[in-house]
Formats: C-alpha cells, sequence, structure tokens
C-alpha cells in the first residue's frame, strides 16, 4: 500500500505488497531518445539519515536525485516516477553506451559508505528490486552498482554491500568460481567488457573486485581470472536464453 498522498502515476498498484511513501522531486526530466530502462544502479547516499537524504535529493540546487530511497529500517520513498530520468548516475558508461541516466531505475541506499546494510534495508532493497525487474523485464545481470558504471570516479554502493545475498535470491550476479587461471591481462580485460565493464579506466579491477572480492588489494591475481570467466560465462548464457 501507499502511504501519505496519491501516489505517483508509476507507483499505484505496481508496487504490491511494499510500503512506499511519496517524496516527489523536481530533479528528472523525460528519457532521452525514446529510451526505456534495462538497468538498475544501486548507490549508498553517504549520508546518516533519510532526511538529509531526501532534502539533497530533492533540493534543485543539487541537481541530484533517484527514483527511490530506502532507509535503514526499510522504508521505501519514491522521488521519480519511472518512466522519467533521474539525475541518479552521471558520467559512465556500461556495456559500451553511455547516458545511464535514461537506461536505469536509481536506488539509494542511505548509509554513509562505512557502516553495514541492516537487515530490514537489505530485505526491503530485495523486494522493491523483484517488483521492479518484473515490470521492466531487467534480467539479473542488469542490477549494478555506481561503482561498475564509473569505476575510479564513484564506490557505490561500496564494499560492505552484499552482492552475493542478492545473487543467492536471484536478483543480482555474483560471480562464484573455486577455480585459478593463470594470469593474463588481455583476457581479463576482454571477459570485463563481456561482464559490461569499460576495461579500458585502470580502476575498473577494484570496481570488478567490490563485486567479487571486497577488501581484497594488490595486482590482478590467478582467482580474479576464474571469477571474471565465471561472470562473463554467466551473463553470455543468461543473454543466450533470453
Amino acid at each position: 500500500m501507499w502511504l501519505g498522498p496519491a501516489p505517483l502515476s508509476s507507483g499505484a498498484g505496481q508496487l504490491t505488497g511494499l510500503s512506499v511513501q511519496q517524496h516527489p522531486s523536481d530533479n528528472c526530466g523525460p528519457r532521452r531518445d525514446g529510451l526505456t530502462p534495462y538497468l538498475i544502479v544501486l548507490h549508498y547516499t553517504a549520508m546518516t539519515s533519510p532526511e538529509a537524504a531526501l532534502e539533497r535529493l530533492c533540493n534543485p540546487d543539487h541537481e541530484v536525485s533517484a527514483h527511490y530511497l530506502v532507509g535503514q529500517s526499510g522504508q521505501i520513498w519514491q522521488l521519480v516516477e519511472e518512466d522519467q530520468r533521474a539525475w541518479h548516475a552521471g558520467a559512465g558508461s556500461w556495456q559500451g553506451v553511455d547516458d545511464i541516466n535514461s537506461r536505469s531505475i536509481g536506488i539509494e541506499l542511505c548509509n554513509d559508505g562505512m557502516s553495514p546494510f541492516p537487515d530490514p534495508q537489505m530485505v526491503a532493497t530485495e523486494a522493491l528490486l523483484s517488483t521492479i525487474r518484473q515490470r521492466h523485464a531487467i534480467p539479473a545481470s542488469g542490477v549494478i552498482g555506481h561503482s561498475d558504471t564509473a569505476p575510479g570516479r564513484k564506490s557505490d554502493p561500496g564494499p560492505r554491500f552484499d552482492w552475493a545475498r542478492l545473487a543467492r535470491l536471484g536478483q543480482a550476479f555474483a560471480p562464484i568460481s573455486d577455480a585459478c587461471m593463470d594470469v593474463d591481462a588481455v583476457a581479463f580485460s576482454r571477459d570485463l567488457t563481456r561482464i559490461g565493464y569499460d576495461a579500458t579506466v585502470p580502476e575498473t579491477l577494484d570496481a570488478f573486485r567490490q563485486r567479487s572480492r571486497p577488501w581484497v588489494t594488490g595486482p590482478l591475481d590467478n582467482r580474479d581470472m576464474a571469477l571474471a570467466r565465471a561472470w562473463a560465462q554467466a551473463v553470455d548464457a543468461q543473454a543466450a536464453s533470453a
């Protein structure tokens, strides 16, 4: 059910089973070139409270927004209608294309960037992802982090975000492999490109590890190789079955 005033037109009857509050932001516009969303981009707010995040995401001076905000206790606010282009991703690319804002739904998670994500927040995020993915036929591989689209420039949702938990529920991809492979930087870059990364960006290894091996540092190694290959093969298999 919706809480508060009349829901945004993209919400009523479409967020079935979720308690969503309306908090409209004017920081949005039409999607460009007739594009529709096929990605969901996860962010953290780098703020400690939902109130501070709502103020920023709705303030025209900041020129930033998202479609949804999820609080630490599992509250969900809708700020922008899903058919509109929210301003959440900025400069970046995925799968060789830019203007991620026109191609995605943006979800901000209230988190300071250093703290774990509480279980109620994860449960609400999982439910929200499920209903958005069903509505727009977005595959699990289309659920990505801001750091995936802008390695080096952005780090959210950060190493504390539990991608493996989402993957176990079928709501995202997290590479799983016990294998090791010889280190081959060219082959690794090729696999990153198959996944969707811009492999020409030096910080892409860090972004990849944030999804696959949080807190690991150092040069490319044989575990990175095997995990990238497993992820690339999973993306290929999903594309083939679509």
